[in-house]
């Protein structure tokens, strides 16, 4: 076990630094096409702060606080038990069970408990600090201390030894105590990263190796599936808010540029056959490279990866059918609707997805990102299951002919990470800033904060949509002030209509945008955007025009059967589908009527993603 150094003792852990407990906390095409011109001509939309955004949504509220409670109520010593295993402690209380669990015994032909031992625990970690830095919330920051000393007397060589994933869980656990430090002010954060670092660095290959590669003598296939080429996005940002040089230096050791980016760069598709999740959340690390390091070669990769993404995708956003990107020219896509339920790998990808449409945005001020983002958010994990404190959690969103929505086989699955830090990072894709105003990336119930000019001003947003066609908008302000409000108009949105104080604002909305709308703004300001959601049909690819999903607006409609047998329909009789509740359409079928609901509706019924018309 790699001792604690003198500059932080095991009895300073112990004792833990009250002056930390009360340190403050610092402040803080539906799919895009490349972009012409200069990649990046202005520089990037600055995110607000998790704490600069509330939102007001049922449904984003629900799930944020739903993943909040479970993680709250984990005993510490089961937190921590895989860790002190490993290391050779005492490691009282109860496992966490599933995945979680450390097993020596462990054999991945058979056994599930215990494939990844302490893996999600940096990610809640990193999810509990940004509950806090939205709430304020002080019984969650002082979990979030007790549990990064508790962790900082396990360090040790052995957890990533013994690891199937080293790379994966440094990554996560680097990214909790990163966060740890932003957002809830743990002043010894990166002390502890330190260590952490120290004793997983002999352990990682020293470069960014390819899954299936063998890089450890010695050890079965099942320690192969590691994720060492997503590490940079998590260096980087470790190197950017103030944790040294090393890591910026680590972040470029592990760039996997050879056989990805170079590639990607130069325009050539090489996403057939890669792990979808992972290889979808390393393009994250490129726009660091970009952000940190100005590489433009970069930035081209990551927008040449999510155009050869758009080309593989459900009409949901979602992607990676069990677990695998494929190739635009084969008919796998196709092929996945009848031979599998596991066709995207939800809060995981929906996180990978979130990330890197944010980024892209931001950049390249594109809002056919915002639409991606948009797509993603409502069509998947705003509809995942709850997650349970006995482990089970949503995994993959089922788009087979015969789908339902179903918890993991798994038990604490990697899901189980993703799906907090999710829901809170949904304050952070909403709006984004730059001096002379505000975007706004995603509609729904929630207000902004900022300071414009010297003046507070605060943007809040109301209506129903995406189950209506309205969005409202109230400035509020406590001086007029100059500056530009940016609302995206959806790519589908092609008569969309923008009234500012009652009246028609000159500009028509143009679909694929950013509506600018520059004046000076006065508190008790309106501004009413009307969005019409035309039916469409999008079929699942160029080769099988006849199998096609059903879109109103962002919203995919699933059409809900009680038996194996596809309703028979017409072109016509779906694109007559009409609402008939808030969140129910139907439409006449032969043999009756066929109910069609949105997937954050959709709770034990089966239901069909896409339907073979005539």
């Amino acid at each position: 076990m790699l001792q604690i150094s003198s500059r932080i003792s095991r009895r300073k852990f112990a004792k833990l630094s009250v002056a930390a407990m009360s340190a403050a906390v610092t402040p803080g095409l539906w799919l895009p096409q490349s972009v012409a011109g200069t990649l990046a001509s202005q520089p990037p939309l600055i995110e607000f702060g998790y704490g600069d955004v509330s939102i007001g949504s049922v449904l984003h509220q629900t799930q944020l606080e739903n993943t909040h409670d479970v993680l709250m109520n984990m005993g510490e010593d089961s937190l921590l038990k895989p860790f002190r295993q490993m290391a050779g402690q005492p490691a009282p209380g109860a496992d966490l069970g599933g995945w979680y669990n450390y097993d020596p015994t462990y054999d991945w032909h058979k056994d599930d408990a215990g494939f990844a031992p302490g893996a999600t625990f940096g990610q809640w970690i990193s999810a509990l600090a940004r509950y806090h830095a939205i709430t304020g919330s002080q019984e969650t920051r002082e979990k979030v201390l007790r549990l990064n000393r508790l962790y900082a007397q396990t360090i040790s060589g052995d957890f990533y030894d013994k690891n199937r994933f080293p790379a994966y869980c440094y990554d996560k656990l680097l990214l909790g105590l990163i966060d740890s430090h932003q957002f809830v002010g743990d002043r010894d954060a990166f002390s502890i990263l330190e260590l952490t670092t120290k004793a997983a660095i002999p352990h990682l290959p020293g470069k960014a190796i390819d899954r299936e590669i063998e890089w450890r003598p010695g050890k079965d296939q099942s320690f192969r599936w590691d994720e060492s080429y997503t590490n940079p996005e998590n260096l980087f940002l470790a190197y950017q808010r103030g944790a040294g040089d090393r890591y910026r230096e680590l972040a470029i050791q592990y760039l996997d540029d050879s056989k990805w980016f170079d590639p990607l760069a130069r325009g050539e598709n090489v996403l057939a056959g890669k792990h979808a999740y992972s290889y979808v959340n390393s393009l994250s690390s490129s726009m660091q490279a970009y952000l940190i390091l100005g590489s433009e070669k970069h930035l081209r990769a990551t927008k040449n990866a999510f155009d050869g993404l758009a080309a593989q995708s459900f009409a949901t956003g979602g992607w990676g059918p069990d677990e695998m990107l494929r190739s635009p020219t084969s008919d796998d896509l196709n092929a996945s609707l009848s031979r599998t339920h596991n066709s995207f790998e939800t809060p995981c990808g929906s996180y990978a997805h979130f990330k890197v449409t944010r980024f892209l945005l931001r950049v390249t001020r594109d809002s056919r990102y915002g639409d991606s983002m948009e797509r993603v958010m409502y069509n998947t994990v705003l509809g995942a299951k709850p997650m349970r404190s006995d482990g089970r959690a949503f995994y993959y969103a089922d788009y087979n002919f015969a789908g339902r929505k179903v918890y993991s086989k798994h038990r604490f699955p990697c899901c189980s990470g993703t799906l907090p830090q999710v829901a809170a990072d949904y304050r952070i894709n909403i709006y984004f800033r730059d001096r002379r105003g505000v975007y706004v990336s995603l509609y729904l119930p929630s207000s902004v904060r900022w300071v414009q000019d010297g003046a507070r001003v605060s943007l809040s947003q109301n209506g129903s949509y995406p189950f209506d066609d309205s969005v409202s908008l109230e400035i509020i302000t406590s001086a007029t002030k100059e500056f530009a409000l940016n609302l995206r108009v959806p790519e589908w949105a092609q008569a969309a209509r923008v009234e500012v104080n009652g009246k028609r604002w000159p500009d028509s909305p143009v679909p694929g945008t950013f509506l600018t709308i520059s004046r000076r703004w006065r508190s008790g300001d309106r501004v009413d955007l009307q969005l019409p959601r035309k039916m469409r049909l999008e079929p699942i690819d160029s080769r099988h025009p006849e199998t096609v999903a059903l879109l109103c607006g962002p919203l995919v409609l699933f059409a809900i059967t009680d038996d194996d047998l596809q309703p028979t329909l017409t072109r016509a009789q779906l694109l007559a589908s009409q609402q008939t509740g808030t969140q129910l359409w139907e439409t006449s079928a032969r043999g009756g009527t066929l109910r069609l609901l949105p997937y954050v509706a959709i709770d034990e019924e089966q239901y069909s993603t896409y339907l073979d018309v005539k």
